[in-house]
């Protein structure tokens, strides 16, 4: 019987191993196939936003790297941020200074960052699995004629969230194993597909029906700077978790070099390559000639077809793959169908392994119940935490997944997104602090790159509610439930600090780590 004890993580994971498990929760593919629904309904007073849709993503690439390049310089500076990442940074940021009176802010700063973290952390996996349950329910639905009821949905949601932590707890070796293989998969199926729908537009130029954007230029180019920026507010959700990697820097082989790279390598090939591709092409081909629904009234075509078609892409790859392979387009929108299901393995896996660190950092400082900084001897894998990690995803699965309300996965998914900005734009106020006195100091990467993060970041976030809370998109309702359970969480987070038995002992923790700095120079 493997010896279970509290220990420490093995530092197995070179550059390839950082960068790929990154990769993992950036899955291309995966969410262009369950959010471009979602973007080609986003109206504004309405009018459809879907002109800007490419541009919005490229708008939310530079955000999401003005994010990471914080995150890449905090790793670089303190790169014995282990498990922690923005924990971490935020304690280590204000130890860093000279003045008492500014270590004093320590505590409270890594217990906000880390009690918000969860937010994001513990929620997204969740709602991973109540994609994919959606997901097979698409493909169970297309291979034999039959819709599943909410029960069955419900069983894979459990199923499915139960494997995901049992690769978890495993260790990180098997996830990077399995993470490398989906990532391959995925990428190709992106290649193959994009270049498909590329050529259909080429090869069908004037096809009946047509095509929503006159050429590839008008791609790439919004009509309106407003829809550009409405559409960013949803495709930053493609983006988020290059900051993952952060969290596995006690297991990184050389920590300060390959972290920051591996951030940066990361958000690099999926955003900025793989889904800038795919999103330019799967723009390119929609119209009458690619996505039609409905009849007589209820025609409809292009975009219009895809805010209301629960796997639009699914169904373009139909029709483009009929006309192309005798037929069988319906197989393979099923093939792609699965890559997806893969890939949203590997984004459930990769989230859960970050989210499951960050506590097990919180715990090791007596911030969180010590039942959650357990290490298993053999995997040295922190398997309390992801057990209770995998009961949460499971409920938060089995939720999202009720196809009788719909509602249920925008709520947890706002929810998510509300605390992803508010780390987000956290971490980058952090890196103002972390820089601020050190000689290594410099205007663009510590000052301007840091702060227009931290404000883009605030500002997306004001621009999700809003969108939310005036209907665009969403319902009212789900956004008010949104921002109730981010104030919920709050609450709770204060009666915590307040309760916690062990509270004497988790300043004791900072008081040993105060000294005149903490950073790598």
């Amino acid at each position: 019987m493997a010896d279970i004890s509290v220990g420490e993580m093995r530092r197995s994971l070179t550059l390839t191993g950082v960068t790929v498990n990154a990769m993992a929760l950036i899955a291309p593919g995966a969410f262009l196939w369950t959010t471009f629904e979602t973007q080609a309904a986003l109206s504004r007073h309405g009018s459809s936003t879907a002109d800007g849709m490419w541009a919005g993503l490229l708008l939310s690439l530079i955000l999401a790297m003005l994010t990471a390049y914080s995150y890449a310089e905090l790793a670089r500076i303190y790169p014995d941020a282990g498990t922690g990442s923005g924990y971490y940074f935020a304690e280590a940021a204000f130890l860093d200074k000279e003045r008492p009176a500014h270590q004093r802010y320590a505590r409270f700063a890594k217990l906000s960052v880390g009690w918000i973290s969860h937010l994001y952390y513990w929620i997204y996996p969740g709602i991973m699995v109540a994609y994919t349950a959606t997901l097979f329910g698409y493909l169970y639905s297309a291979i034999f004629h039959h819709t599943l009821t909410y029960l069955p949905l419900a069983i894979v949601a459990v199923c499915f969230a139960g494997v995901v932590g049992y690769i978890a707890y495993r260790g990180i070796n098997g996830s990077t194993m399995t993470s490398i293989a989906i990532n391959v998969i995925q990428i190709t199926c992106l290649l193959l597909v994009s270049v498909m729908f590329i050529w259909f537009r080429i090869a069908h130029g004037h096809a009946v029906g047509g095509f929503a954007r006159a050429s590839a230029v008008h791609v790439i180019i919004p009509h309106s700077v407003i829809d550009m920026l409405y559409q960013s507010t949803i495709a930053i959700l493609l983006l988020v978790g290059f900051e993952s990697v952060t969290a596995f820097g006690s297991e990184a082989v050389n920590p300060q070099r390959d972290i920051k790279r591996g951030v940066l390598i990361s958000l690099l090939i999926q955003g900025g390559v793989c889904y800038l591709f795919e999103y330019f092409a799967a723009n390119l081909a929609i119209g009458g000639a690619s996505l039609t629904t409905g009849s007589g009234k209820t025609l409809a075509h292009g975009y219009a077809a895809a805010s209301t078609d629960a796997a639009p892409i699914g169904h373009m790859i139909k029709t483009i793959g009929n006309q192309y392979l005798g037929n069988s387009g319906q197989t393979l929108a099923v093939l792609v169908a699965f890559t997806v299901l893969l890939a949203l393995v590997g984004t459930a896996l990769a989230s859960l392994n970050t989210a499951v660190r960050i506590t097990y950092a919180m715990s090791k400082d007596k911030e969180m119940p010590a039942v959650l900084g357990l290490l298993h001897g053999r995997f040295a894998s922190p398997y309390g935490g992801v057990l209770v990690l995998t009961l949460v995803s499971a409920a938060l699965g089995v939720f999202g997944a009720d196809p009788h309300q719909v509602d249920n996965l925008t709520q947890i998914t706002l929810a998510s997104n509300l605390g992803t900005f508010l780390v987000y734009g956290a971490t980058c106020g952090i890196a103002l602090v972390a820089f601020a006195s050190r000689h290594d100091r410099h205007l663009v990467k510590h000052i301007c790159v840091p702060a227009l993060g931290l404000v883009l970041n605030l500002l997306e976030m004001a621009g999700v509610v809003y969108i939310a809370v005036t209907g665009s998109g969403t319902t009212p309702g789900d956004a008010y439930k949104a921002m109730a359970v981010v104030a919920v969480w709050a609450v709770l987070g204060f009666i915590w600090a307040a309760v916690n038995p062990n509270k004497q002992s988790a300043q004791m923790v900072i008081s040993e780590r105060m000294r005149p700095s903490v950073a790598v120079n």
